[in-house]
């Protein structure tokens, strides 16, 4: 080799996902990589926890973390009087300082864990499907309407219906709308997928969880689309304590039970992501393009490839 040249090229290396039992090897084609015996998978994963097993914890960080932003935000408004106890709004305990901050925080985060497990959800979905052209394409709206619905929650985060009513409210749309629309996609292709890659259990979870959502998301719209028509009253918007002898008290409390209703059927579905999770990983690999950061003239040097979030299986 001539001084100063670049050493000879390394193959070029690509992500894997790794599942239990074999391996997919992620590229243009998706072809089959390799084959692996199942048990020695089974026998490792025996000696670890639920969640210590593939990205099994990304669902759970989700759900548990999200739940946390609302009970901790709630607690803290009921304690310093600036909602009543009995059933507010989810966004009405994350207005008032001091507990808007810590709302707003925590929602964040928590649409970055939401961002990550779709993401993961979608390449897993791609990888066991790679030449089904009615699954990719299904796989894909799923992944831009799960995007789509994380931008929404962290918009309800930052924007208060007390400051911004028509941000919060959009918000609110791209969050609960498009995030059911995602959970009716995601079950759409686990319809698909059953027998041979779903079990027919895993489908009807998540059908029960869709049309839980539905039913609620009808009557949240219904109840909430009669309270703010202007009939009872034009501070409804910025009203954060109610009486039982105010106009409009009953549709209030049946639109705040019908939100609290489908935040928690997003919470059951994406909990069936954890099984199915429990038998993935992904890696990251790093490319050298040249021995210093200021070659002008692209040469592969080295290859570094390391597990994104979780070990090997």
């Amino acid at each position: 080799m001539l001084a100063g040249a670049c050493p000879e090229p390394r193959p070029e290396l690509r992500p894997e996902i790794h599942f239990a039992g074999w391996r997919r090897r992620v590229g243009p084609n998706s072809g089959l990589s390799g084959v692996c015996c199942g048990c020695c998978w089974a026998r490792s994963h025996l000696e670890m926890w639920w969640f210590q097993q593939g990205l099994s914890f990304l669902p759970s960080a989700l759900v548990i973390w999200t739940a946390a932003a609302f009970i901790f935000s709630y607690i803290t408004a009921i304690t310093l009087h600036h909602v009543d106890p009995a059933l507010p709004y989810i966004s009405d305990t994350g207005t008032m300082a001091p507990e808007k901050c810590l709302f707003g925080v925590m929602l964040n985060i928590a649409a970055v864990l939401c961002i990550a497990t779709i993401y993961v959800r979608y390449k897993q979905v791609h990888a066991l499907s790679p030449e089904e052209p009615q699954i990719i394409k299904l796989n894909k709206a799923g992944l831009a309407l799960g995007l789509l619905s994380c931008l929404g929650l962290s918009i309800v985060a930052n924007f208060q219906k007390t400051s911004i009513f028509v941000a919060h409210v959009c918000g609110a749309v791209l969050t609960f709308g498009l995030g059911s629309f995602y959970m009716f996609v995601q079950t759409i292709l686990s319809y698909k997928m059953q027998p041979k890659i779903h079990s027919k259990q895993v489908f009807w979870i998540r059908l029960v969880a869709v049309i839980w959502c539905g039913i609620s998301a009808f009557i949240m719209m219904t109840c909430s689309s009669l309270l703010y028509s202007g009939h009872f009253g034009s501070d409804i918007v910025q009203k954060l304590h109610w009486n039982p002898e105010d106009k409009g008290y009953v549709l209030h409390m049946i639109t705040t039970a019908a939100e609290w209703s489908m935040s928690f059927s997003f919470f059951g579905f994406f909990l069936t992501y954890i099984r199915d999770f429990q038998k993935i990983s992904l890696r990251v690999e790093a490319n050298i393009q040249g021995l210093t950061l200021y070659d002008t003239s692209p040469c592969l040097i080295n290859s570094e490839r390391t597990h994104l979030l979780s070990k090997d299986s």
